[in-house]
């Protein structure tokens, strides 16, 4: 009775073992997972502390070592940064402008296409059709474009640029006065000779403020300065401070033969509407000239945000360039970084010979070389950060510089990169010392 009840206790408990036995080992998993990589890190950081003990006993081989990788992350991220700086001021330039804003100006199309259409005309009929026809657009101004000597007392300011509008410029344009007034409808209907002065005139003809309501002399035609523009600075080393503006009705009495081609600028409702808004200029412009279909305009249509878009591919392209080109000497870095680690596999051939001989696996050898040659590439890339961020904050500290900030990605981008370098160029030479021999490797003098 007893042996029945023992092969029933053991049938029952294999039958338990048969059910419960693949449960067990599956979630036995998690945990042989987490030991393995525990071990694994536990090596890791062994090898890690070890290559640092050997670059430190190094210092002056692993600094010339390095310099290769800091030179190149340095290089890349001073180089991106200014890049990208620039950009962002050209772009917030534009912007100010207003994305808004589309300038069409006359333009005979190259070829013998625009010698058959003959001379273009754009008159201030066609600027008040696209005003009164586009629902678009929200104002419209007409402009004029000469360069003057201004004359105040006795000086005198030679090849000052003469700009000839409506009142509406200074909102299209975000161009207001900031002492005084500007010029309003009634200047320009009457063709006043008043004009608005830029601050740098003000600077060149040695004035002040005090100019507001005075004369001054435009080509020997006698100006009631209303205001002082406010100050604008230089786009692409041109100063927007070096002008005057006048009412284009007057700038025409000056110089009639203008009167017959004028650009003009207008600002659209919204932003999202410059698409259609640009397609009724057109059809209107095409309409009031006769252009048949199939022949090209006689104008230009110039819309800000695609000049944003431009800019920006210009940019990128820009960027892409330059980070490549100084990006080159991680290469560099990166065959000094061999040359060494190669140098230190032959110095320390018998080491490797002793830590085979008692055990030492071909994959410990070559993760504590490559692990070496990715410390030393890592220090480089840091070292490098910080001299790319020292310049581009020294940099940025002076009064004409514009503000230079780092890019995250660049410098994740530069990191990467280096610690890729130690990886790729530190595998022949943790590679060479792998499969060394133990004897021949104890043998070696």
């Amino acid at each position: 009775m007893s042996n029945v009840t023992s092969i029933r206790n053991r049938t029952s408990s294999s039958e338990s073992e048969q059910v419960h036995g693949p449960v067990l080992r599956i979630a036995a998993i998690p945990w042989r997972v987490v030991n393995w990589f525990g071990g694994s890190a536990e090596r890791h950081w062994q090898n890690i502390f070890a290559a640092i003990i050997q670059v430190w006993a190094n210092k002056s081989r692993s600094v010339l070592t390095t310099l290769g990788i800091i030179i190149a992350v340095t290089s890349t991220i001073t180089v991106v940064s200014f890049v990208q700086g620039f950009g962002n001021y050209v772009t917030d330039m534009l912007r100010g402008f207003g994305t808004n804003m589309v300038f069409v100006i006359p333009a005979s199309p190259g070829g013998k296409t625009g010698r058959m259409m003959g001379r273009v005309v754009m008159d201030k009929e066609d600027i008040r059709a696209v005003g009164a026809q586009c629902d678009k657009v929200r104002r419209i101004t007409p402009l004029m474009f000469s360069n003057v000597t201004v004359e105040y007392g006795h000086e005198k300011v030679a090849g000052v640029e003469l700009q000839g509008a409506t009142e509406q410029f200074q909102t299209i344009r975000n161009f207001y006065v900031d002492s005084g007034r500007f010029y309003g409808p009634i200047d320009v209907d009457n063709g006043a000779y008043v004009c608005a002065l830029g601050r740098e005139v003000l600077n060149e003809l040695g004035a002040d403020e005090s100019i507001v309501g005075d004369y001054v002399f435009l080509n020997d035609h006698r100006f009631k300065v209303l205001g002082l523009l406010e100050k604008k600075g230089a786009v692409f080393g041109d100063s927007q401070d070096r002008l005057a503006l006048i009412p284009h009705s007057t700038g025409v009495k000056m110089f009639p033969f203008l009167s017959r081609f004028l650009p003009f600028v207008l600002e659209v409702i919204q932003e999202e509407d410059v698409e259609e808004a640009t397609l009724q200029i057109t059809q209107v412009l095409r309409t009031r000239h006769n252009i048949q279909p199939g022949q090209p305009n006689d104008f230009r249509i110039l819309r800000q945000d695609e000049l944003l878009k431009d800019f920006s591919k210009v940019q990128m392209v820009a960027t892409s360039v330059l980070a490549g080109i100084v990006g080159i000497s991680l290469i560099v870095g990166g065959v000094g970084i061999m040359n060494i680690m190669l140098v230190s596999v032959t110095e320390r051939t018998r080491e490797i010979g002793l830590r085979k001989s008692i055990g030492g696996r071909r994959r410990d050898i070559l993760m504590q070389f490559l692990t070496e040659a990715m410390v030393l590439s890592m220090l480089g890339g840091v070292v490098g950060i910080i001299c790319g961020y020292s310049i581009c904050a020294i940099t940025s500290l002076h009064p004409s510089m514009v503000e230079v900030k780092v890019p995250v990605w660049v410098v994740a981008i530069a990191l990467g990169f280096s610690a890729s370098v130690g990886v790729i160029f530190g595998n022949i030479p943790a590679f060479k010392a792998a499969i060394l021999h133990p004897i021949d490797a104890l043998r070696h003098e």
